[in-house]
Formats: C-alpha cells, sequence, structure tokens
C-alpha cells in the first residue's frame, strides 16, 4: 500500500487526537479502516473522562470497531493511530486479530511495535500483524510535544 492512503487515514486520526486534546486529553487519536476500505470506528484517549487506565484510542477504537462489525475478529481491518502502541494496546490488536497497523510518532519510551518491545510479531505468536510506522511522524509526535510542553 502506498503511503498517501496511509497519511489521508492517519490524518483522521489526527482529528482524533486534536478532539482528545480539547478535551484535555494526552493528544493520542485511532481510526480502523474495515474490510471495505471505510472508517468503521474511531478513538481517541479517554482515561481522564472515563477514569480508565485501559481507554487508550487504540482500545476505544477496537471497541467501537468490534462494536460496529459484530464480531471481536477485525481480521480484514486497519487500525491507524497517531503514536506507536503500548503493550496493552498491541496485545489488544493480537486478540482481535488486526490485518495491519499503521502509526505515525515512534515512542522510544514505551512503544510495543518495536521501539522497546516487539510485541505485535513475536515469533512465538501464532499471528503476525503488518507493521508500518513513521507515517505523518512528525506531525503526530509535534502535537504531543506541543501538549507536554503546554503542561510544564
Amino acid at each position: 500500500m502506498s503511503a498517501a492512503p496511509d497519511e489521508s487515514w492517519l490524518r483522521q486520526a489526527l482529528a482524533q487526537a486534536e478532539e482528545a486534546q480539547a478535551a484535555g486529553e494526552v493528544p493520542i487519536g485511532a481510526v480502523v479502516l474495515g474490510p471495505e476500505n471505510a472508517i468503521v470506528a474511531g478513538g481517541q484517549n479517554r482515561v481522564i473522562r472515563d477514569h480508565d487506565p485501559t481507554a487508550h484510542a487504540e482500545i476505544v477504537a477496537l471497541r467501537a470497531a468490534g462494536a460496529a462489525l459484530a464480531n471481536y475478529r477485525l481480521e480484514q481491518c486497519t487500525l491507524y493511530v497517531t503514536l506507536e502502541p503500548c503493550a496493552m494496546c498491541a496485545g489488544a490488536m493480537v486478540h482481535a486479530r488486526i490485518a495491519r497497523l499503521v502509526f505515525g510518532a515512534f515512542d522510544p519510551k514505551a512503544g510495543a511495535a518495536g521501539s522497546v518491545l516487539t510485541v505485535l510479531n513475536h515469533p512465538q505468536l501464532n499471528r503476525q500483524i503488518e507493521v508500518t510506522g513513521g507515517i505523518l511522524a512528525e506531525e503526530c509526535g509535534d502535537l504531543l510535544r506541543r501538549f507536554f510542553q503546554s503542561r510544564r
């Protein structure tokens, strides 16, 4: 898949991240592209609003996609997220059987798609997920940097 469609879908995840920021959350957003090449769900960080440590953008989007498709198996879906997923979110993607992950900024402190851990394509797992990282990385990273600088 070329970078142009990925950039377009990742911009939709960026819009989710901006909504999260407006709500006082860490600006991370995600969208799930379904088997028909259309967005079936979106998500944004909601940990503060929902008082839920598991309400990361990816988890919110996966839950919504499962509900929209009436199936917990998202085998023909692609998840677009603005930041490399953590171990919890990567584990959820494995269990959801996501076909592909596309993310923006790398997370050198907690990334589980290769930066710190390699959860998605661990050789002992029975499923491998195609991973493309670094799409719109500067834009996604800048949004996070500006957010944290404003908090200091």
